[in-house]
């Protein structure tokens, strides 16, 4: 504000470097990542603002796709060396602005990162009570544990099927202490189920949508997870295996599941061959190709606190076109 007086003029305001956090924080929420990163290195003050928890609360890469090709071998994905490293300078600028301040962090179904960038993160965001990451072909298990560990305020994780999940649910018990939350994208077995049930008794929300679940694995579930709270079977392909051996897809669930179900403050299931999700998941046989599908459906809960909802400002459409690597 200018302000005259016998002829003189008096800047009545504040000067940039001089606002209020509080200020700068509203300001800067509506930058993307690359236009925060110039804008922390203005100042001090600047800098704080931009590490500001309001701004990364939420990490969302879900834009971020890697360039890969299909292979017969583990772990069946080639990911193009442009892509890892472009990967790699992003994640360097988020981590170095957030200052340890995300803590929901989600990437895309088809970004394969390696042990490197996994390990980075968990360095850098202490943290972290949300993951969403798909695609964990590329990641060892000495990779993820040792992420885990790092993560001992992680109360929710979304994840694919893997070959041998009792070690993830181990140290996610070992670890996480105030671990609640579990999504599987994939398919769902025995196994699986022994494995959750053992480690994570006091799990109080778990979502199977849009994966093959065996019935078996969903009694275990009903029958021994005696603090769950939600649990999210829609769209799933059910079926048991038949005394001729043979697979038999099970379209309604029988009055016993459903009574361990009636118990549950929420329990969502669609098995109806009206239902487009579900006429999908039987068109691909219970593992659902979701690069033939609209963007936002593998985003889509019913349960509201796993639903992703749009992408956000830190990475939008725009961002990700600028971070390309030459």
């Amino acid at each position: 504000v200018d302000l005259i007086i016998m002829g003189e003029s008096k800047w009545m305001g504040k000067r940039w470097e001089e606002m209020d956090t509080d200020v700068l924080v509203k300001i800067f929420k509506e930058l993307n990542l690359v236009e925060l990163s110039p804008v922390s290195q203005v100042c001090r003050l600047w800098r704080l603002a931009c590490s500001d928890p309001l701004i990364w609360g939420t990490l969302d890469f879900g834009l971020l796709k890697s360039n890969f090709i299909q292979t017969r071998a583990s772990p069946y994905i080639w990911v193009d060396d442009r892509s890892d490293k472009r990967l790699a300078k992003i994640l360097r600028v988020a981590m170095a602005i957030s200052r340890g301040n995300v803590n929901c962090m989600i990437f895309h179904y088809n970004l394969y990162m390696k042990d490197e960038h996994l390990h980075y993160i968990s360095q850098r965001s202490p943290n972290l009570k949300r993951l969403v990451m798909p695609a964990w072909n590329r990641i060892s298990r000495a990779g993820i544990c040792q992420a885990i560990e790092r993560w001992g305020e992680l109360e929710s994780l979304t994840m694919p099927t893997i070959g041998h999940p009792p070690y993830i649910m181990e140290g996610l018990a070992n670890s996480c202490k105030n671990f609640k939350e579990l999504k599987i994208m994939g398919s769902f077995d025995l196994l699986f189920a022994s494995a959750v049930t053992t480690y994570l008794p006091k799990l109080k929300v778990l979502s199977l949508r849009c994966s093959k679940v065996t019935m078996g694995a969903l009694q275990c579930v009903l029958n021994s997870l005696e603090h769950l709270e939600v649990l999210n079977i829609s769209h799933c392909l059910l079926f048991e295996m038949a005394t001729n051996g043979r697979r038999q897809v099970i379209h309604e669930l029988d009055n016993k599941a459903l009574e361990r179900a009636s118990r549950l403050r929420e329990f969502h299931h669609c098995q109806s061959r009206q239902c487009v999700a579900c006429q999908r998941m039987m068109l691909d046989e219970g593992i659902l190709r979701w690069y033939r599908y609209e963007d936002w459906f593998w985003r889509r809960d019913e349960v509201r606190s796993l639903d992703l909802k749009d992408y956000g400002r830190l990475f939008g459409a725009q961002c990700e076109m600028l971070t390309s690597v030459d």
